[in-house]
């Protein structure tokens, strides 16, 4: 150091009235101090760390308090400035390493190469006609338009993460909010795993907390749990609007399919042809992509009425085995007003189902807040109150057991209870 330093009592308003007009400073560590500026009216305090060669770098921290009270933002007392200069220079700390190789990153460049990832990877398994392009859509809608776009990957904290969602927009449907929600989280834990290296090592928890789950809006989804006549009358309805607007079977076949079986809308979409086995009447579901182990199956075999497998019958007959089973007609704009029937492809995304779910839960005249994903919770209910072993509904549904027992309690009580009063006998 060029000087050897004086020591300044600054820890008290009384101390400091006795100074003189000018720089009084006093050590964080052997190369930083907390400084106190005396002025006229009153002072400033100032972070200054040294560089070597002479060289400093300082920062302002805010007024120091004296004529208004200390409020812990712009007016500080010594241990709210000593606290606030202590993280400036982590924040300079991180900076240097986050620029030491390669640009700096920002959430935004996070996205891009998330959404490039996930894309890439669409192609390798399913190829270029079943690209879905949802995640893009929210992401670039909600996310990239905002200044949490902007926001250096080292400096984010829960306070960014929370504000982001508190500013989306209120008309968004919870399952909207969800699934955005998620796509953030994965693009910044895929970020969080390549660049470890570059982030700070609490960044993992940022992300965690930042974007916990909305647990209430979550229990409000899987309360949604209808009885057989609703479910019926939603196949019914969906029937009756497949017929109206001409879709030739196709959106009737996806919600049988997903009713029947209790399988998310995105495994239910990379059925093929072949995992249909018409003679032990049952579908070979895929397995869902969620997680991040090795799944030990790819396919899962679940029993399905006759009526199933003749509703599947004509998109059976004459395809190939390696196919998608369940298509839908694309459209092209021929006028202002008219559209025609181009080719038929793959369902790509559950936003596909948005608008005829509207119409269905119209037509079966259930409320508008029924979520598709209530023909999932139906299904696992309907297995716990046959009497089957939670494990094989796990099984049954892709999830675990403990999934099914921290959600669906309820339901396995009644079932035991069920099954016990079936066991009573009389032994008099």
């Amino acid at each position: 150091m060029a000087k050897t330093l004086v020591e300044a009592q600054l820890t008290t308003k009384n101390a400091r009235d006795k100074l003189s007009k000018g720089l009084h400073l006093r050590s964080i560590d052997p190369v930083t101090h907390l400084a106190y500026r005396k002025g006229i009216r009153g002072g400033i305090w100032i972070v200054r760390r040294y560089l070597g060669a002479g060289k400093y770098e300082q920062g302002p921290l805010g007024v120091a308090d004296g004529a208004l009270p200390a409020n812990g933002v712009d007016t500080l007392d010594y241990a709210q400035a000593l606290a606030k200069a202590k993280l400036w220079v982590i924040n300079k700390q991180s900076d240097a390493k986050a620029k030491a190789s390669g640009p700096v990153l920002t959430v935004k460049m996070a996205i891009e190469e998330y959404i490039q990832f996930r894309e890439e990877r669409e192609r390798q398994q399913a190829g270029e006609g079943s690209l879905k392009r949802d995640t893009r859509s929210r992401l670039t809608k909600y996310v990239l338009g905002t200044p949490l776009a902007n926001k250096q990957l080292h400096r984010l904290d829960e306070d960014d993460l929370v504000n982001w969602k508190n500013g989306l927009p209120h008309h968004l449907a919870l399952g909207t909010i969800r699934r955005l929600n998620n796509d953030l989280k994965a693009c910044l834990n895929r970020a969080s795993a390549i660049y470890r290296k570059k982030l700070p090592p609490e960044f993992g928890q940022v992300v965690q907390f930042g974007l916990k789950a909305e647990t209430a809006n979550a229990s409000e989804a899987r309360r949604q749990v209808l009885p057989n006549d609703q479910i019926r009358a939603l196949l019914k309805a969906a029937r009756t609007i497949d017929e109206r607007d001409q879709w030739q079977g196709d959106l009737f076949r996806l919600l049988l399919v997903m009713a029947s079986t209790g399988a998310r809308q995105s495994q239910v979409q990379r059925l093929k042809v072949a995992d249909v086995q018409i003679n032990q009447s049952r579908l070979m579901m895929p397995t869902s992509r969620k997680g991040r182990g090795q799944k030990q199956h790819e396919h899962t075999a679940i029993a399905v009425s006759g009526e199933v497998i003749d509703s599947l019958a004509p998109v059976l007959d004459g395809r190939s085995q390696d196919a998608i089973l369940l298509e839908r007609w694309r459209h092209v704009q021929t006028s202002p007003t008219e559209w025609a029937q181009d080719r038929r492809g793959p369902w790509k995304s559950s936003s596909e189902l948005t608008r005829p779910w509207s119409q269905i839960l119209l037509e079966a005249g259930l409320p508008s807040g029924v979520l598709p994903y209530c023909l999932r919770h139906s299904s696992i209910v309907r297995g716990l109150r046959a009497g089957l072993p939670t494990r094989h509904v796990a099984a049954l549904h892709d999830t675990s057991s403990a999934m099914i027992e921290k959600h669906y309690s309820a339901y396995i009580v009644d079932a035991m209870d069920d099954l016990a009063a079936k066991a009573v006998t009389s032994l008099l």
